[in-house]
């Protein structure tokens, strides 16, 4: 894979921005990736989970991850999420994303019904022979139907587009097994359900998540630390940023990134409904930490 599509470092999964006819708040999103990118993160990731892929329609999709790329400049990598329960559908996007000026997919699979391992594998692999840029698969078991096994991951690691992988199992264990089984084949990126120093020390190569859209410069000097092999110090800021995960983890994902922009003065609008906005007391909760931890 040439230097240029080496993907490492912190990439925030950008929130959605949304006004109360689903028009998408590009001027809004503009200004955080700009935000973003200034505060050092090394890529952005227009629509995973916190993004809200699941609730927007194509031509909102669209429209974030054309507003991501022109805002992006080619100053980092822009890595675009796609997500369908159907492969022809899911192919359609990662092309049109590809024409877009993506640098690079983020391959979801959504399931109403189950589907075996044969077919999980085909559908990530449809994604990556479709396109000619590098293809990051995503494993959340958390909310997948049909999650991937280590032995899809370890066949999928041979395609010569698929070279990353974001687990978001919550196992360590399981991160560290499909280093040891894919080799340089694939790399690994960390999710918010992770400890990021953790998966840094045993070999990944950094991470994607939510939480990155409000600790940007903290993300990126953990990161540095971990990268730099000082364990002690990245410890330290490990635990202080551990609790905006924790937070993360207790509330509705995109309703606590977005509160905690809205705190930083991001008119950044509420989830897509039927989700819930939080409430003042979670609010104030999230404001609390930013507070502590700026």
């Amino acid at each position: 894979m040439p230097a240029a599509a080496s993907f490492h470092g912190v990439f925030p999964y950008l929130v959605s921005p949304l006004d109360s006819g689903g028009g998408i708040r590009t001027a809004v999103l503009a200004r955080l990736c700009d935000d973003l990118i200034k505060a050092g993160v090394h890529g952005l990731t227009p629509l995973g989970s916190t993004g809200e892929f699941a609730y927007l329609n194509p031509a909102q999709r669209m429209t974030v991850v054309r507003t991501t790329i022109e805002a992006a400049q080619g100053r980092v990598p822009v890595v675009a999420g796609v997500a369908s329960a159907s492969t022809t559908d899911a192919v359609m996007q990662a092309t049109a994303y590809q024409q877009l000026g993506a640098d690079g997919i983020l391959a979801i699979l959504e399931a109403y019904f189950p589907i075996g391992e044969a077919q999980v594998e085909s559908y990530f692999r449809a994604i990556a022979d479709a396109v000619d840029i590098p293809v990051v698969i995503y494993t959340n078991p958390q909310f997948q139907r049909s999650d991937l096994s280590l032995d899809v991951v370890e066949r999928l690691s041979r395609h010569p587009r698929i070279g990353y992988i974001k687990d978001a199992s919550t196992n360590t264990g399981r991160v560290l097994s499909i280093m040891n089984r894919c080799g340089d084949d694939i790399r690994v990126f960390a999710a918010s359900a992770h400890i990021p120093t953790a998966v840094m020390l045993i070999g990944g190569v950094g991470w994607m998540a939510g939480p990155a859209c409000i600790v940007p410069q903290q993300s990126v000097a953990l990161y540095e630390l971990c990268k730099a092999g000082r364990w002690d110090q990245a410890l330290v800021l490990q635990r202080k940023l551990w609790r905006i995960n924790e937070v993360f983890a207790r509330f509705n994902l995109a309703a606590c990134i977005k509160a905690g922009l809205s705190v930083q003065g991001y008119d950044i609008g509420d989830p897509v409904p039927p989700q819930a906005p939080l409430n003042e007391t979670e609010r104030r909760l999230v404001k609390q930490l930013l507070d502590q931890l700026a």
